[in-house]
């Protein structure tokens, strides 16, 4: 489906209001903070229009929309502004890993401990070789699609299992792109739905390859982990030649 202009701003509206508050977004929501100059009946009309044609959906308990992953990719590739890291950020993150950079394995460790401060998400590095570092696992505690049992035992085994890690990471073709996004429906694990995902390969010396992921609702803060990922791939990569 080619998107109208106002399709465009109302799907780019209900997406970040989603990303920010977690709730379906009513089309009075989105009259009241965007200045999209019609009324919530048309937005309320245009709404319908994208749920029909897949970019969002409506739960049956409420009568507003939230994002599909189709329209969240949407966004992601075409409607997002990434948010440029501050220069305290920069210099915080490189701080936090600067000490470590002569020692793979605690580099790495203090690396996904900075990608869990940094993003407050859960932030994953791994290695092709099996290596697997993980922090910030109170971060999703906090978030409401992991108050769902199910799906937070199926995300904390996930990274306990080297050969899932290493299959999805390692075995999979992501194609050329710098940053990869996925979101749990396109994998068909159980109770993986709600989950998404943005990761980057780097250079782990001569004969390995690394992965370092943010992991947490479909709705991720893209705008900042996308950027955040990007930084911290250069950090490490620039680093390499310690190794």
């Amino acid at each position: 489906m080619s998107l109208t202009p106002r399709q465009t701003q109302i799907l780019k509206a209900v997406v970040e209001e989603y990303i920010a508050t977690a709730q379906p977004i009513a089309s009075e929501q989105i009259e009241k903070k965007y200045p999209l100059g019609v009324s919530p009946a048309t937005i309320r009309n245009e709404m319908a229009a994208l749920t029909h044609e897949g970019f969002l959906h409506q739960p049956h308990t409420s009568a507003g929309r939230v994002p599909t992953p189709v329209g969240l990719r949407f966004y992601v590739d075409h409607l997002m502004q990434e948010k440029q890291l501050s220069v305290a950020d920069e210099v915080s993150t490189k701080e936090q890993v600067w000490d470590s950079r002569f020692r793979f394995d605690k580099l790495l460790r203090q690396a996904s401990l900075a990608l869990a401060d940094r993003t407050k998400a859960l932030s994953v590095i791994a290695t092709d070789q099996g290596d697997i570092y993980y922090a910030g696992v109170a971060n999703i505690l906090d978030m409401p699609e992991f108050f769902d049992i199910d799906v937070t035992r199926t995300l904390l085994s996930f990274l306990d299992e080297q050969s899932r890690v290493r299959q999805l990471f390692f075995e999979r073709n992501y194609g050329e792109d710098p940053i990869h996004i996925i979101f749990g429906s396109d994998l068909g694990w159980p109770f993986f739905d709600p989950v998404g995902m943005a990761f980057t390969y780097f250079n782990a010396g001569s004969d390995r390859r690394g992965t370092m992921a943010v992991i947490g609702p479909c709705r991720l803060n893209f705008p900042y982990v996308i950027p955040t990922l990007r930084y911290m791939n250069g950090l490490i990569s620039g680093m390499n030649a310690s190794w």
